[in-house]
């Protein structure tokens, strides 16, 4: 068979009598899950009866949103959602719907690419990670003043002995003084 893309570059997908698809594009029979596969990758494609060439493609979207819903997962079409839906048919309003659906969609992906692509930046890198990491370390700088001091120190921070109150309170000083420089490095 030949290859067929329709005038916009979008793949056609014949259905025979017999139930099976086949897509011209890759000269192979495919089946539902494939086309749910390509849908989720974004390939447009147009499904045509390959009897009369009438375009079949809303009824095989429907089929695979049946065959997704029912697998067992979790459904995403709430039943009350699609008692409403039913509800409209025939109703005056019915030819708003679509355009409606179609539009709040559109706007729940944008939403969704949003959130993700925000979500997925605050743990790659981006400017709220570094913010939060930096946050972090200010926290452990300031509770380690807190904490008791083993005998032996570092060096940065002079040791306190047991001599008088100046001497512990030019030690406690120094150690502000020092943390203060680390907090300042930290926010830089």
């Amino acid at each position: 068979m030949k290859k067929q893309h329709d005038v916009n570059g979008v793949v056609v997908i014949k259905k025979y009598a017999n139930r099976r698809l086949y897509n011209t594009e890759s000269s192979s029979y495919i089946t539902l899950e494939h086309l749910a596969a390509m849908t989720r990758d974004g390939r447009e494609f147009k499904v045509v009866d390959a009897k009369s060439d009438d375009d079949i493609t809303h009824s095989v979207l429907t089929q695979i949103i049946m065959e997704e819903e029912g697998r067992g997962n979790t459904p995403m079409l709430p039943v009350n959602f699609l008692r409403q839906l039913i509800a409209m048919y025939g109703d005056s309003m019915q030819a708003m719907v679509p355009g409606y659906l179609e539009a709040s969609m559109e706007s729940f992906r944008r939403n969704q690419a949003q959130f993700k692509s925000a979500v997925e930046g605050a743990f790659a890198g981006s400017p709220f990670a570094e913010m939060a990491k930096r946050n972090m370390a200010m926290f452990e700088v300031a509770t380690s003043a807190f904490k008791p001091k083993p005998a032996a120190t570092t060096g940065t921070v002079p040791a306190v002995h047991h001599g008088s109150k100046d001497d512990e309170i030019a030690a406690l000083k120094a150690e502000l003084a020092n943390l203060q420089d680390k907090v300042n490095k930290l926010a830089q």
